[in-house]
């Protein structure tokens, strides 16, 4: 499959996470996209000639179909039980908002979808946050996509704007324990800096492979160094 590379549209959901915002801004930086296309419940405090904005209505998905257009779609959605308030609140937004924005970029002839997904998603855990991970990948791997990019990150480590102090110390206890095994004790379950995972998602864009491709957390830093590589020869 050829796609004239340097000319590309990205669209993006979540760039006011964690993983979405280091998405957006490497993204913004990457020769191959001309436009980065956003989608939040409001738009973000930065502007760049390359950004265009969406502030939408999540429940009202379909609304904003003709805006689902472009390359790559990258699904950083996802949000936390205490965040979300409820089972049903968390679900809306990793399972019916990801699918849903899925499924109409899909429809609409975008290409690749990278989506940020997490270590332990299956459809039938007994966890329910890992339960609703994995009956998204379930249902995304369905839709008429070239290609889909599954990642699954273990740890997320980098600054947050909100406090989670429980995922802040595993993450450090991880990252201690990583360090002292060389990173091969932990394997999928290796915390991983959430710049990498959006330098690793952007990497596996320009790769142009057809298929289903899932990426635990060691893999994640495998591709993100990768990538490194790559830029230091150019």
């Amino acid at each position: 499959m050829e796609i004239s590379q340097h000319h590309k549209t990205a669209l993006i959901f979540g760039a006011s996470g964690l993983v979405g915002g280091q998405c957006l801004h490497q993204l913004l930086q990457h020769p191959s996209y001309r436009k980065v296309v956003s989608f939040g419940r409001r738009k973000l405090d930065m502007e760049h000639p390359q950004l265009e904005q969406h502030s939408i209505d999540f429940n009202r998905l379909e609304d904003y179909a003709p805006l689902l257009k472009g390359h790559d779609l990258f699904s950083c959605l996802g949000t936390t039980m205490a965040k979300a308030g409820s089972r049903e609140a968390f679900y809306k937004v990793d399972y019916t908002y990801a699918y849903e924005s899925a499924r109409l970029a899909a429809e609409n002839g975008v290409n690749q979808l990278l989506l940020v997904s997490a270590v332990g998603a299956d459809p039938d855990s007994l966890f329910f946050y890992s339960r609703v991970k994995g009956e998204l990948e379930a249902a995304v791997k369905e839709l008429p996509f070239w290609s889909v990019h599954i990642f699954q990150p273990a740890v997320l480590l980098g600054n947050r704007q909100d406090s989670r102090l429980a995922e802040q110390l595993a993450g450090r206890l991880s990252l201690g324990l990583d360090r002292l095994t060389g990173g091969e004790l932990l394997g999928k379950y290796r915390p991983v800096e959430a710049i990498k995972v959006a330098r690793a998602m952007i990497h596996s864009a320009q790769r142009l492979e057809g298929g289903l491709h899932v990426y635990p957390s060691h893999q994640i830093h495998e591709l993100a160094d990768t990538d490194n590589q790559d830029i230091t020869k150019t």
